[in-house]
């Protein structure tokens, strides 16, 4: 075959000199611009919850895309808008039309409210202990046996290695009949809170039982949620300056009254309801609430009804949601006096360390049963980026019986355990009181350790 050897060698320089003029492709040079509310400003920038922000990004070419991550953000816009709410970061990527990406971030500062997802902000609530029978006492913050809250006491907490307080409160008995809750409580609460906050706790508030209006039916739910969004209005903006360590829970075991089924198709619904109240309430007071970490809870706060029947609200920030349940299986070791034959104290051993079969007549529940719940509750929950709070937890001491508390402590340690290792934050309900049957850690009074071992082994189970 013949080459024509001039023609071919025409053609490939044509194709050289064609590459040689082609100029390389560059990434484009962006000019970034942070303006805060209206005005220009520097980046990084530091503004307070609620803060508008508009962020922008010029370049000198056409025909290429943008992209924006972080801060909640998903445009294709070079200028975006949005409201801060928390710390973070923004970062514009820009591509140009041969494929050459450069980008640029802003870095955001909302004093108090840190970058954190509620599952990263769990695994640095440890251990948690319940400030119970307290600040929920019908009747008085002493009227069920228990000293002020002070100081001292959550010092003393926050010493034993406890990183979390739940702080049950009534609200409705402090309230008039308008709903307005009385300044000289909402003061007090806030001292307590103050209080366990420069102890170095995270703190958990919320409507406890507070006299069982919150009926979840069709019949009260228009009256409920009513009152959930006039007392949750008026929380929310009291503590809407406090930092992240705070968390709002909305609610506490509701259920129907004297009733321990399951519940109906509108139990389910009307409940759920209750959380989205809440959450609606509280993100409208804006500042430091726009992103706070909000906890609703299950049906009664069992966990299969979490499983079965729980629909997580609709949240406008993304990441800042909890579920909470109690645990408190199997019911005849745990809480109950006398069996259900009614022998006091029968069911008194649990577990793998049980040395006599008498003692422990049920084994439904054992540490298999255990490990199956919690893992269940991070499948439905905690791996779908919404940590667990088992809110209160916890064994009646039985001193005829168990008078060095071995059982007692063993099921808290492993229950503790057991959450802790499946992304749940444990909750030791302690109600105060430190005789037989009761549930008490400390005593409130002198402020020392009531149970040492039992404390130790709660605390470490949760590190």
């Amino acid at each position: 075959m013949r080459i024509h050897t001039p023609l071919f060698l025409f053609v490939t320089g044509l194709l050289a000199a064609a590459a040689h003029a082609q100029p390389a492709c560059t990434a484009s040079r962006l000019t970034t611009n942070l303006a805060v509310s209206g005005s220009a400003a520097s980046a990084p920038a530091t503004v307070a919850a609620g803060t508008p922000l508009q962020l922008s990004a010029r370049v000198d070419d056409t025909g290429g895309r943008a992209s924006w991550r972080g801060c909640g953000l998903s445009s294709t816009a070079t200028r975006v808008n949005f409201t801060a709410k928390a710390s973070c970061t923004a970062t514009v990527t820009y591509t140009n039309a041969c494929g050459q990406a450069s980008s640029a971030s802003f870095a955001i500062t909302v004093p108090g409210m840190r970058d954190l997802t509620s599952v990263q902000l769990s695994r640095l609530m440890g251990a948690g202990w319940n400030l119970g029978n307290t600040l929920e006492a019908t009747g008085g913050e002493t009227a069920w046996g228990n000293p002020p809250a002070s100081q001292a006491l959550f010092n003393a907490v926050r010493a034993a290695g406890f990183k979390t307080v739940r702080i049950p409160v009534s609200w409705k008995q402090y309230a008039d009949a308008s709903d307005t809750i009385s300044p000289a409580w909402m003061a007090r609460v806030t001292q307590v809170v103050n209080q366990a906050r420069n102890a170095g706790l995270y703190v958990m508030i919320n409507i406890h039982w507070d006299g069982g209006w919150m009926i979840p039916d069709y019949a009260h739910q228009a009256e409920v949620n009513a009152r959930l969004t006039k007392f949750w209005t008026q929380i929310a903006n009291n503590f809407k300056s406090h930092d992240d360590m705070l968390l709002f829970a909305g609610s506490n075991e509701v259920a129907m009254p004297n009733n321990f089924d399951p519940p109906t198709a509108e139990n389910a619904a009307v409940q759920n309801g209750f959380n989205q109240t809440f959450i609606d309430a509280v993100r409208a007071t804006g500042g430091n609430n726009l992103a706070r970490h909000l906890v609703v809870q299950s049906y009664g706060t069992g966990v299969d009804n979490a499983i079965n029947v729980s629909v997580l609200p609709n949240d406008p920030v993304a990441s800042r949601l909890m579920m909470e349940v109690h645990f408190y299986d199997p019911y005849f070791f745990t809480l109950a006096t006398t069996y259900w034959d009614g022998t006091p104290d029968k069911y008194w051993q649990w577990g793998r360390i049980v040395t006599d079969a008498a003692a422990s007549p049920e084994h439904w529940a054992d540490e298999a049963y255990v490990e199956s719940q919690f893992r269940r509750l991070k499948t439905a929950y905690v791996d779908r980026g919404v940590p667990v709070i088992v809110g209160e937890y916890g064994a009646i001491s039985r001193l005829s019986k168990d008078a060095a508390g071995l059982y007692r402590t063993y099921w808290d340690e492993f229950v503790a355990r057991t959450a802790w290792a499946n992304g749940a934050v444990p909750v030791y309900w302690d109600e105060g009181a430190l005789g037989d049957h009761s549930m008490g850690l400390f005593n409130r009074r002198t402020t020392l350790q009531a149970y040492p071992k039992t404390i130790k082994a709660i605390v470490n189970a949760a590190r």
